[in-house]
């Protein structure tokens, strides 16, 4: 089964951050994007802010921004496409995702649809 990851980081709680706590956070990433890819669970990986774009259609007409849309004190960081094989085994590797201590991991199983 897959499961999409969203991480949500808390800015405000992230802004308090000693210099060593984000050298703890980043080095915590690094140990975890390892894990992820040896594990071989990965499936797809996006961070923030890279290649963000935000599309809205008002009135027929398709608008685009760099960026996220919505300013909020949890914004989303990123997110992991894995594979697993239940919840449980999912929640085990949300638990080792870094802003899940600076935030949230939202949870969400992937349905596939096929077209016959």
């Amino acid at each position: 089964m897959q499961y999409l990851l969203l991480i949500y980081n808390d800015s405000e709680k992230m802004k308090g951050f000693s210099k060593a706590e984000h050298e703890v956070f980043a080095k915590d990433y690094g140990e975890f994007n390892a894990f992820v890819q040896k594990s071989g669970s990965l499936r797809g990986i996006a961070t923030y802010p890279a290649g963000v774009t935000t599309v809205r259609v008002n009135e027929g007409k398709t608008l685009t921004m760099d960026g996220p849309f919505a300013e909020a004190r949890e914004g989303v960081g990123g997110f992991c496409l894995i594979e697993a094989p239940d919840l449980d085994a999912a929640i085990k590797i949300a638990e080792r995702i870094p802003s899940a201590r600076a935030g949230a991991v939202e949870i969400r199983p992937v349905m596939v649809h096929t077209s016959a």
